[in-house]
Formats: C-alpha cells, sequence, structure tokens
C-alpha cells in the first residue's frame, strides 16, 4: 500500500525539479556539437548539444541569439555559457543557453572572417599594394619548411623547367605556436639581404588549424610591408589562407608557384633557336652586302690604280715634253727683238735727267729758303729787342727797384690804391722788388 504521506502531482514534481536544478547549477559551461536544429516564428531556436555517448536539449532565446558573431547550424560544434533547466510541460531535461561561440574549428573560422574583416578594412587587399614579379628571376626565396612536401614539390619543378634559376631556402617552422614568428622574422631577413628577386611563402596542405600560422596578423602585416614580391602557395587549391589575401600572387599550389616563376625551359631554347636563326641571317645579308661593297670598290681601285694612271699620263708627258722643247727655239729671236725695243724706250724714259735737273732747282729753292729764314729772324731779333727795352721801362718790377712797393689783400690778392678798401686788423702783402712782406693793419691816416 502506498504511503499517503505527501503526494505531488506532475506539475509539481517538474516545478521542484526545476527548482531544485536551477538552484544547484547556477550557470556552467558546456562544449558539444549542435543538431535537430530549428527555428520557430518566434525568433527563438531548439537544438540538441551532443557529443559521442550522450545529447541534452537546449533553447537560445532571440535576445540572446542576436548578440552571436556567426549563425548556428547544423554539425557546428559550439561552447554555450547556459543555465540548467526543466521544461515543465513535458518534463524534459534541457539547458538555457545565455551565450554561443564556435569551438574548434568553427573558431578558427570565425577568427580567420574577423581579421578578414579587419584588413580589409585597413586596404591591404588592395591591387594597388600589389606588387609586379619580375620578368626572369636569378634568384629566387623560397620560405618554408626545409623538410616538408612543399620544398621538394619547388624545387622538382624548378629543376625541370629552368634548372639555372637559383634557389635560397629560408627554413621556417609551418605549423605551431612559433611559426608565425620564424615566418616573420624570415621575411625581414630576406628584405633585409635582398639576395633574391623574389618571395615564396609556401606549405603544404591541411586543416584550418595546420594552415593558421597564414592566418595570424603580424604574418600578413609582414608581407604587406615586404619589399620583395611575395607569392603564396599554401596548402592545396581548397585552401585559403589570409597570407593568400595579403600576398602579390596567389598560386593554388607550392608547385604552381614555380610554374609562375620559372620559364618553359624548351620555350627558351625554342627563342633562343630562332634567334639564332634571325642572326645568321642578318649577318649573312649584312656578309652578302659588305661583300658586294667591297668588289665594287675592288673595281674602282683598279680604275684608280696609279700605275694605270702613269700610263695614261706618260704618253700626254712625252707630247708636252716634245712642244716644251721646241717652243724656245721658235720664239727666242722673236723675244730678243722685242728685248731690245724694250731696251731702247726704257733708255729713252730714263729718269736720271730729269732727276739731275730737279735737283738743281731744289737747291736754288733751298738757297732762296734760307736767306728769307735768316732775314726774317734779323727782323725778329730787332723787333724784340724793342720791345723788351719798351717793358723794362714800363714794368712795374723797374717802379719796384727804385723803392715803391704794391700793396695787395691776402684774401683775394686785389691792389690796394685807397684807405677806404682796408679796415683795421686786416693782413696786407706788400711786394718789394726781391720780396713779399706779410701784415696786419693796426691803422690808417688820411692824407690832409
Amino acid at each position: 500500500m502506498l504511503d499517503n504521506q505527501h503526494i505531488y502531482s506532475v506539475s509539481q514534481l517538474c516545478r521542484e525539479t526545476r527548482l531544485v536544478l536551477e538552484g544547484h547549477f547556477l550557470s556552467l559551461q558546456i562544449e558539444g556539437e549542435i543538431s535537430n536544429l530549428s527555428r520557430p516564428a518566434s525568433g527563438h531556436i531548439y537544438f540538441t548539444l551532443k557529443d559521442n555517448k550522450a545529447q541534452v536539449q537546449c533553447a537560445m532565446f532571440r535576445a540572446q541569439l542576436r548578440k552571436i558573431g556567426f549563425t548556428p547550424s547544423n554539425g557546428s560544434r559550439v561552447q554555450l555559457k547556459a543555465r540548467v533547466s526543466l521544461y515543465e510541460p513535458r518534463g524534459n531535461f534541457q539547458l538555457i543557453a545565455e551565450h554561443m561561440e564556435a569551438a574548434g574549428e568553427g573558431a578558427l573560422r570565425l577568427q580567420f572572417e574577423r581579421l578578414k574583416r579587419k584588413l580589409a578594412e585597413q586596404g591591404l587587399y588592395e591591387p594597388q599594394h600589389k606588387k609586379s614579379l619580375p620578368t626572369l628571376s636569378k634568384k629566387v626565396g623560397v620560405i618554408t619548411s626545409a623538410s616538408g612536401a612543399a620544398v621538394h614539390d619547388i624545387l622538382s619543378v624548378l629543376n625541370k623547367r629552368f634548372p639555372a634559376m637559383e634557389v635560397l631556402i629560408y627554413p621556417v617552422s609551418v605549423q605551431g605556436e612559433m611559426a608565425k614568428h620564424e615566418i616573420v622574422d624570415a621575411l625581414a631577413l630576406a628584405n633585409q639581404r635582398k639576395d633574391c628577386e623574389v618571395l615564396i611563402l609556401a606549405r603544404g596542405g591541411g586543416s584550418l588549424e595546420d594552415l593558421w600560422a597564414f592566418n595570424e596578423e603580424i604574418v600578413a602585416l609582414a608581407i604587406h610591408q615586404s619589399e620583395l614580391p611575395v607569392i603564396s602557395a599554401i596548402g592545396h587549391e581548397v585552401d585559403f589562407t589570409i597570407a593568400d589575401l595579403v600576398a602579390d600572387l596567389r598560386a593554388p599550389t607550392p608547385s604552381a608557384a614555380a610554374e609562375i616563376i620559372s620559364p618553359e625551359q624548351q620555350q627558351w631554347l625554342d627563342n633562343f633557336q630562332r634567334l639564332e636563326e634571325k642572326l645568321c641571317a642578318i649577318l649573312q645579308a649584312e656578309l652578302d652586302s659588305k661583300t658586294q661593297q667591297l668588289n665594287t670598290l675592288q673595281h674602282r681601285l683598279h680604275r684608280s690604280h696609279p700605275g694605270a694612271q702613269l700610263q695614261l699620263h706618260a704618253q700626254r708627258l712625252d707630247d708636252c715634253q716634245a712642244r716644251l722643247l721646241q717652243t724656245p727655239k721658235r720664239f727666242l729671236p722673236q723675244q730678243q727683238l722685242r728685248l731690245s725695243q724694250l731696251s731702247s724706250r726704257l733708255h729713252d724714259s730714263s729718269p736720271t735727267p730729269k732727276i739731275h735737273l730737279n735737283q738743281q732747282s731744289i737747291s736754288a729753292i733751298q738757297y732762296r729758303l734760307e736767306q728769307a729764314i735768316e732775314n726774317s729772324l734779323q727782323q725778329a731779333r730787332l723787333r724784340f729787342a724793342n720791345c723788351h727795352k719798351g717793358l723794362a721801362t714800363l714794368s712795374p718790377l723797374a717802379t719796384l727797384s727804385r723803392g715803391y712797393s704794391i700793396s695787395k689783400q691776402a684774401h683775394d690778392n686785389r691792389i690796394i690804391n685807397s684807405i677806404k678798401q682796408v679796415n683795421i686788423g686786416d693782413e696786407i702783402n706788400i711786394q718789394l722788388s726781391d720780396g713779399v712782406l706779410s701784415t696786419r693793419l693796426e691803422g690808417s691816416h688820411e692824407n690832409p
């Protein structure tokens, strides 16, 4: 028989159980995979959170759902901050999710999208930042694991396509916590040394976690700041990283990157063959042209040879010599007669008689001129003596020699002929026959 001490109703039991659960589990964090996701018109979501051994029903209301930065879906692995509760109408144990974050690869994917948007806002993907690749690189730098498949693929392709290209390997870790720092250091070292003309950042395929070093912000900034062009060759064709967006060129695989930077050896050999044939044709044409010019010049030289010219002019020289020998014999008598006539005319026109006549005339003129000059000098001497006598008579110096003097103003040298022209204290120069006296006027007396 049942004990009637306390009989619970179903609703009471569910309510009591809910209160116990909510009072004991205030808040907890739980991780699992979403399944059976439903989205009713209310905007809330209901789903099952499971792992490989158990599952629990969950609900997340619209207000909290708006705060998460992604859209949950079936198969998403998430972390929940939730309250333990019980849905009383059905008696179902459930979790009320207050916050949700992507877990595992989903969290990485969310972080990837955030960084992708951030770098896009900073303009790191813009085409104007992309550097052009060299037409033909002499040396290429490869930043990758020294023991990975990527470096072997690159070396194999380069050795097959263009063995002359030098390769400098910068060994780094391509996975793990230190990988991002080693990649950044390798980029900085390559730009500092500038031994290469282009860099390949490569690794083999893997999961998002395996490739995460190439989704780090410091790696993206180092690629963007690189002065050397960078080709990203990370994973397989379906793999995509932040480094692919920032790099100057993305190659689907490491082998494809090697093909991009290396020309096809056979194609270059064919080009060399065509250039050789073209050069030979040009040289042959030039040689034919020069040969024709040489033949022409040889023909002209033969015609202009000094021996041929000497033969041509030898006969003319003989003719000229014969005429030259005949010419004096024919013209000598005629020239002798003409010379005699010219000598006679020259004697008749001799200037010697005229010179004697002119010399006599000049002597007579010279005598008359000397007489005229002597007479003029005698007359001038006489006039000078008369003038000197008159001048001596009238000269004030003669007057001064007889005891007279001339008084002059000292400042302007004017002759003083009246006492009214001077004042007491004026300086006066008194000229005598043999000098000048300088005096100062102290008094004056007017004649009565």
